[in-house]
């Protein structure tokens, strides 16, 4: 279960986009939702342990592994308004500029995930998206991160956001906001929308 995402950001190199993808600029004021036909939800499978980095970054950022803006009733998914979505487009380029790639060293004891900083490999780039869309309100149950496997046998890290039209991957290795039945990828497993603490295994159709 403690697997390394390692080598997660030597596949840098252009992954084809399946499908459609929402909108990849911001600054345009005529954004465009998609059209709601089905929405494409993930399915969580059997409870399973997080990877050992995550509760490593736990220890030192602990904010970010708080449950933000609890649901007393039955979570409905974060309605993705225009201003939502340009959260979503602002934080995933922005990450995307600031944040130079490097490889990590591909050893479980040698991987940190850090926030912001100034290069890094897949997983900061994730941890780092999900803390500035916290920091802009988001609930915590919205913003999850998920462990897949690229076309190449290396794991790699991405966040998801769920939202009422379905979930919307934020991805290190493209512009591109895509919906995860989109995603060239094999899911693994996912942190849980009750508390981002628990993360449990994905099934592989789509609800």
């Amino acid at each position: 279960m403690g697997s390394p995402l390692k080598a997660c950001q030597s596949v840098i190199a252009m992954i084809i986009v399946i499908g459609s993808a929402l909108p990849a600029k911001a600054a345009d004021a005529k954004i465009q939702l998609p059209p709601v036909l089905k929405v494409a939800s993930i399915r969580f499978d059997e409870p399973t342990l997080p990877p050992l980095a995550y509760s490593r970054f736990c220890l030192q950022y602990k904010e970010d592994c708080e449950v933000r803006r609890m649901a007393f009733r039955r979570p409905q998914p974060e309605q993705l308004s225009k201003s939502r979505l340009k959260d979503v487009v602002d934080v995933n380029e922005g990450v995307n500029r600031d944040i130079a790639p490097r490889a990590d060293d591909g050893t479980l004891l040698g991987e940190q995930w850090r926030i912001s900083p100034s290069s890094g490999a897949c997983h900061d780039y994730a941890v780092t998206k999900r803390h500035e869309l916290l920091a802009r309100g988001w609930p915590s149950r919205a913003l999850l991160l998920a462990e897949v496997i690229v076309s190449g046998g290396q794991h790699h890290l991405v966040l998801v956001v769920r939202t009422d039209r379905g979930d919307l991957v934020l991805d290190s290795l493209t512009s591109d906001i895509r919906q995860w039945t989109h995603t060239p990828y094999q899911w693994v497993r996912i942190q849980s929308t009750g508390n981002p603490n628990f993360w449990s295994t994905i099934a592989h159709s789509a609800v």
